[in-house]
């Protein structure tokens, strides 16, 4: 195989999301952590990986790609093997069911997510609305509907969209933490997931990191 080099910083789910993947995957790779505030991703060399000046980006050996749940699903349908195969399964139905839930993560949850966390990050404003914690828990909620009669997100086998929506709500625990009473089937996934070999170095460390972030903000829900 070619020589895999991940473009992100610690602070993003998504990247944490395909640190998540390639872990799973056992594959070598390089990270290289981008200066946003720098500049770094605006530099030539990066636009002419992805003009979309995002993260994550990868370089699998030349060939770039950006935007996490297509980086996810190239590397199990390139590299996944025999028992990882099951990560993006090749099944039509049950790789429906992935995609289905990939697709609540990216429009529902990182929306969600987004209306709380931007204002804070980018515009500083410290008052949250009670409205988007509120829908927040809905979140939750669904997530928890998910997971009524399977061990993971999308069957009884781990996949990506486990990887995704854990990048994203080891996050979120910052503003409404996982209720094992209201959501016994969510909060017994995310112990599940904390179990997994490499969860630490792929997302446990990194969103520490972000959350001593968000709370340095001292916001307050109203």
């Amino acid at each position: 195989m070619g020589k895999l080099t991940l473009y992100g910083i610690d602070g993003s789910p998504p990247v944490r999301s395909v640190l998540l993947t390639l872990n799973a995957l056992g594959l070598p790779f390089e990270y290289k952590v981008i200066n946003l505030f720098g500049g770094d991703h605006l530099k030539p060399e990066f636009l002419k990986m992805n003009p979309l000046h995002t993260v994550p980006t990868l370089d699998d050996d030349g060939f770039y790609l950006y935007d996490s749940h297509a980086i996810n699903a190239y590397l199990v349908a390139k590299y996944g093997k025999n028992d990882k195969e099951s990560l993006y399964p090749k099944d039509l139905q049950q790789r429906a069911i992935v995609d289905q839930r990939l697709h609540y993560d990216s429009s529902v949850f990182g929306s969600t997510a987004r209306a709380i966390t931007f204002p804070l990050i980018r515009e500083n404003q410290t008052e949250i609305a009670q409205a988007k914690i509120d829908a927040l828990s809905g979140v939750y909620e669904t997530l928890n509907l998910f997971l009524k009669s399977t061990d993971y997100l999308a069957g009884n086998n781990l996949t990506i969209a486990d990887f995704s929506v854990i990048a994203v709500l080891s996050g979120m625990v910052v503003f409404l933490e996982v209720d094992a009473r209201k959501f016994p089937n969510l909060a017994g996934w995310v112990q599940r997931i904390k179990k997994l070999p490499y969860y630490e170095e792929a997302n446990g460390s990194k969103v520490t990191q972000f959350t001593d972030f968000l709370k340095s903000k001292n916001f307050t829900i109203v």
